[in-house]
């Protein structure tokens, strides 16, 4: 079932190029959609639309079959919750504790439920020790997971991620990442779309599209992706470990088409 619906979007901002130039995709309930491209093809300006934070010159989006318009923005909103790139720029309260509970205020949640619901998503986080700490005493992965959180708190129903582990070490990356996992793991309704350079967490996705001044310029699976050699050229895309581990095999005669992850590839050469 479709979740979210674009049609023949464009944007253009003041005194500036096309943006996003009649862009056109389907994301599927319950599924997993990494955006990658460039810095300035677009990808950002797309989850401002997708939000509903500013809207295209032309073009349709659909949210459940329902038009993301300033009539249903507010329902539509509802359903979304959003994570951007640089965590100090999200943290609203003093502490941790607060900052859940931010969103959760402003959805008018009774402060009688409230408690329960930011130690049920501090706790989902591993975050449940620092609830007492103020967001500048934590790493940069730390304060991410703070914000999805905040973001899970909010019990949406698609969850966008605006460059979420570009400004943190590579230790709080594996931390969002293996958080992603499970997440879907838990909740396999989540629609969640991940606009991102991390080729690593494109792997986690059921689709990746790749985006060039604001257009789509290729989808598919992230293996048909990253190890069509044309449109890594030809887009810049950088190779992840994997891909180039599998065609070394490969080219050494070893079947490791199917395997989805290095752990599948060790496996397989260990038996």
């Amino acid at each position: 079932m479709e979740k979210i619906s674009v049609k023949n979007l464009s944007y253009k901002y003041p005194s500036s190029e096309q943006v996003i130039d009649g862009l056109s995709f389907q994301v599927e309930q319950g599924s997993f959609l990494c955006i990658v491209g460039h810095n300035g093809s677009g990808k950002s300006t797309l989850a401002k639309l997708i939000v509903g934070l500013i809207k295209p010159k032309q073009g349709e989006i659909y949210i459940d079959g329902v038009l993301l318009e300033d009539k249903t923005i507010n329902q539509l909103r509802q359903k979304i919750a959003i994570v951007f790139q640089n965590p100090d720029n999200q943290f609203i309260g003093a502490s941790v504790e607060d900052d859940i509970a931010f969103g959760l205020e402003n959805r008018s949640i009774p402060s009688v439920d409230m408690q329960d619901i930011i130690d049920k998503y501090a706790s989902y986080v591993h975050m449940e020790d620092y609830l007492k700490k103020e967001p500048t005493s934590l790493s940069g992965g730390q304060k991410q997971r703070v914000a999805i959180a905040g973001a899970l708190a909010l019990n949406p129903e698609i969850l966008i991620l605006d460059e979420a582990t570009a400004m943190i070490d590579l230790k709080g990356k594996k931390e969002i990442f293996d958080l992603l996992k499970q997440m879907r793991k838990d909740n396999p309704q989540l629609t969640i779309i991940s606009i991102t350079h991390e080729v690593e967490e494109a792997f986690l996705s059921d689709k990746v599209i790749v985006m060039e001044k604001g257009k789509v310029v290729h989808e598919g699976k992230p293996d048909e992706v990253f190890s069509n050699v044309e449109i890594r050229k030809q887009f810049h895309l950088h190779v992840p470990f994997l891909v180039n581990l599998k065609e070394e095999l490969s080219n050494e005669g070893y079947d490791v088409d199917k395997l989805n992850s290095v752990e599948e590839v060790i496996d397989y050469l260990c038996r």
